[in-house]
């Protein structure tokens, strides 16, 4: 039995098995992600799914999915498993005997006296995908059939019936080679075994239904084309190989290929293990440069969420490398003081008001143990047009008040993480003085005077020190509530927001912070009796009337309770910095439960990694991205932060 395994009585549920998803990425901006089943519930599940910089820069899904079908004395036994309007057709789910992916996922079918087990593996820095088939027994003469179903479409959107499609193909090596629409690349579509036929017989598959689209409140129908199949016949004991790629491969080659590939890979045979492989998905690896993926399948580019991602990711690969290469990166997307939050298609989108101070707590984790003269010499520059951009008004809608504080413009109450919208309508407004981001920039000030002040640079430590020691009494003044004894999430005019959210904990995580030891106590406190959660930390209290204890139903339901009361997974490391500062190392028992119980995770859901949310009602069910970054990293910054001092280090499984 594997770490991650399900059996058949668990597989042939279907309410059960379509709830377990995967995503497998070539570290180059490239994915797969569908059930372990292979049946599609999203627009956003596909085999082969790549970046189209020559048409939008968006993701696209070249192919859809892949059905089998077992022939024997010309019984047709269909493996797929397709939803439509009111029924699944085939229902390959009955032959289903046994699933794991402790490697890569390996499927096991058994059709009467044959078993045939499926492995899939994208290959590292291609856009390539092969699918192995291995025929461990049979009783008569077999025949596989492979039947592809292509979308080429944007991973947004979907395929409908057209008469625009390009129904033409042309012959390759052991298989062929089609492009739907004009942009796009080829896709090359073979067999590693020469003996084979391909019969061409172009149709529109109408109808597959998503289940989870229509579950989210979008149109859940797509049309694929599908542009005939492969037969192959296959003996016992022997393997084929099909590969989908947007570029040839030699089918002599196919073994090799798959072979290494295997050797790169971090097994997923313990948690730990799970996470590590996990983390490797979000690092892509392009002739750009480095970039971290936010979060699998439908998250684009965040500035906020890399640099929250980013120290997680660069402490459990041990690679300074990755930190400056990404801080170089994104250093050259700078407007100013600001680095880009978003994109929307290629144009930059610079409206976050504290992306640049998560970067300069990025900066002082990533390199906690290099000389602070030398962080300075590196990024000085960097910082000191952050703190002068800042002061001098340069971010959108945040101005620097005579207090010290930043102060969010009542207009633009979108600016922090908490920015979901509803019909243009920010769903939780946080302006005037917000807590997390003044405590954010309250550090980011003295932080950068201790860089400067072991270089020695006198004036920069003489300016800010003075604007430190008044952000630091004008946060209490306005944000610390002295008969309710914890902070509020933003001030305005001189009253209180006292809604209890997860960001008062983001103030006193911070190795620079503005509130005593006792007012941290105080906010730790809040925040485990209110917030916590074996999932993460609610962003809003139970207790409150405008909490939203599920994250479920269409995009206005579920952005209406994103951040009133949904958990966040990502918020554990902050409570760990928190709880261990305050306990030391009694504390990290403590931790290591909380770390613990997410091992749970690692079949649910998006199996072998941790999704973005879950919900803030029991029992927490997971939701949002299937994987995402910023829950990864700080769940391993959480475990590295809780070893037990005596401890040896864990032997380093992971293959960069």
């Amino acid at each position: 039995m594997g770490y991650i395994n399900f059996d058949k009585t668990q597989l042939i549920n279907l309410e059960y098995s379509l709830n377990k998803e995967m995503i497998r990425s070539n570290r180059a901006g490239s994915f797969s992600c569908t059930t372990i089943l292979g049946c599609n519930t999203r627009k956003y599940h596909g085999l082969l799914i790549c970046p189209q910089p020559q048409l939008d820069g968006e993701q696209h899904i070249l192919l859809s999915k892949v059905d089998e079908t077992v022939i024997q004395r010309d019984a047709a036994f269909n493996l797929g498993v397709n939803k439509y309007p009111g029924v699944f057709h085939p229902k390959g789910h009955k032959y289903v005997r046994y699933f794991s992916a402790d490697l890569i996922p390996v499927i096991t079918y058994r059709v009467g006296g044959v078993v045939l087990t499926r492995e899939t593996v994208f290959i590292t820095g291609k856009e390539m995908v092969l699918i192995r088939y291995t025929l461990e027994e049979a009783t008569s003469p077999t025949t596989l059939r492979i039947q592809p179903f292509l979308a080429f479409r944007q991973i947004h959107k979907l395929s409908k019936r057209n008469i625009d499609v390009n129904t033409r193909y042309e012959p390759v090596a052991n298989g062929i080679r089609m492009k739907l629409y004009d942009g796009y690349p080829d896709l090359y579509m073979q067999i590693s075994k020469k003996r084979m036929e391909y019969i061409h017989s172009p149709d529109w598959f109408d109808q597959l239904e998503y289940i989870r689209e229509a579950e989210r409140g979008y149109d859940p129908h797509e049309d694929l084309f599908v542009p005939g199949f492969f037969d192959i016949p296959i003996k016992k004991g022997e393997q084929v190989i099909f590969a989908a790629s947007t570029s040839a491969v030699a089918s002599t080659s196919m073994d090799r290929l798959f072979s290494g590939e295997l050797s790169k890979r971090t097994p997923r045979d313990t948690y730990l293990n799970c996470l590590h492989a996990a983390a490797e998905q979000f690092v892509n690896k392009t002739t750009e440069g480095i970039t971290i993926t936010p979060g699998y399948p439908w998250h684009g580019y965040s500035g906020r969420f890399t640099w929250i991602a980013l120290p997680g990711l660069s402490l459990a690969f041990e690679s300074k490398d990755l930190c400056e290469t990404v801080i170089g990166q994104m250093t050259a997307r700078m407007k100013g003081p600001m680095f880009p939050e978003s994109y929307v298609g290629r144009e930059a989108v610079y409206n976050g008001s504290d992306t640049s101070l998560w970067f300069i707590r990025s900066l002082q984790l990533c390199y906690k143990d290099t000389a602070r003269a030398k962080v300075w010499k590196k990024f000085g520059h960097i910082i000191e047009n952050i703190l002068e951009g800042y002061a001098s008004g340069l971010t959108q809608g945040v101005s620097l008040h005579e207090n010290g504080l930043l102060f969010i413009d009542p207009s633009v109450p979108f600016l922090t993480w908490m920015n979901a919208s509803v019909n243009g309508r920010c769903v939780t407004p946080r302006y005037g003085y917000v807590v997390e981001v003044n405590a954010l920039w309250y550090h980011a000030v003295c932080f950068a005077a201790e860089l400067a002040r072991a270089a020695g640079n006198k004036s920069f430590v003489s300016k800010w020190s003075d604007i430190a020691q008044r952000i630091k009494h004008s946060f209490i003044e306005e944000l610390w509530d002295n008969e309710k004894k914890y902070l509020a999430d933003y001030s305005y005019n001189g009253k209180k927001d006292s809604s209890i959210r997860p960001n008062q904990l983001i103030a006193a995580s911070l190795s620079y912070s503005p509130l005593s030891a006792n007012q941290k106590h105080h906010v730790l406190d809040i925040c485990i009796k209110q917030l916590l959660t074996p999932r993460g930390l609610r962003t809003l209290s139970p207790g409150d009337m405008h909490y939203k204890g599920h994250y479920a139903g269409d995009a206005y339901a579920r952005d209406a309770a994103l951040h009133q009361g949904t958990v966040w997974a990502w918020l554990m490391g902050i409570l760990a910095d928190v709880y261990l500062e305050l306990h030391g190392e009694e504390g990290k028992l403590q931790i290591r439960k909380l770390f613990g119980a997410f091992e749970d995770t690692m079949s649910e859901g998006g199996i072998g990694t941790v999704s973005e949310l879950f919900e803030g009602d029991a029992p927490h069910q997971a939701s949002g991205a299937l994987s995402f970054a910023a829950s990864v990293s700080e769940l391993l910054r959480m475990e590295m932060m809780s070893r037990p001092a005596t401890s040896k280090k864990p032997k380093k499984t992971v293959k960069e």
